[in-house]
């Protein structure tokens, strides 16, 4: 069994990926994963433990079932949680659907989700609850609509501060995860 040690990052890719020389790394969700790279770059106490780095990197175009979804299922397997980025631009594409189906429904992770266009505890919130509006954007990825009911889910804004202790938190780890439901900071 791996040792579990890793955040696994989910993020919205186009498939085929862009040809262009920056591929993947054009991509707007890429560019928020590669924020908390940077972070962890420049801080090495921030929390963030890249399950990408735990195994080779592969090609754009390598082929999907030989060699990207068992990759992608090998970092899973190492991974404590997954941190989701959830936004307006994110497509149910399949390796997203792999991800998350195999990351919660296989494998039981908690998942924290990332909401970049929101950049505060209270802008997500209306009356004490998540908005309708952030709702909305699960029906972007239906996998994780459907599954994520099985497993702790934290939604958050995109803040520094926040994603820091979320990814400290031991009830969003797979071996002290809290009961499956929905939460959320409420103030």
């Amino acid at each position: 069994m791996a040792y579990r040690n890793g955040n696994y990052a989910a993020f919205y890719v186009a498939e085929p990926f862009n040809a262009s020389a920056l591929g993947a790394h054009a991509t707007e969700d890429f560019c928020y994963y590669n924020m908390l790279r940077a972070w962890k770059g420049k801080d090495a106490s921030f929390p963030f433990n890249d399950s990408h780095d735990k195994t080779y990197n592969v090609r754009d175009n390598s082929d999907w079932e030989i060699t990207l979804k068992p990759r992608l299922r090998e970092r899973i397997r190492s991974s404590r949680n997954i941190v989701l980025f959830l936004s307006a631009n994110t497509v149910s594409s399949r390796a997203l659907r792999e991800e998350i189906d195999y990351g919660i429904n296989d494998q039981g992770l908690p998942v924290i989700v990332i909401y970049p266009e929101y950049d505060t505890k209270e802008s997500l919130l209306m009356n004490g609850s998540l908005k309708q509006s952030v709702k909305n954007l699960w029906g972007k990825l239906p996998i994780f609509r459907d599954s994520m009911n099985k497993v702790p889910t934290l939604h958050i804004p995109i803040k520094k501060e926040i994603i820091e202790a979320s990814l400290k938190n031991n009830d969003l780890m797979l071996a002290t995860k809290t009961t499956p439901n929905f939460y959320w900071y409420k103030s």
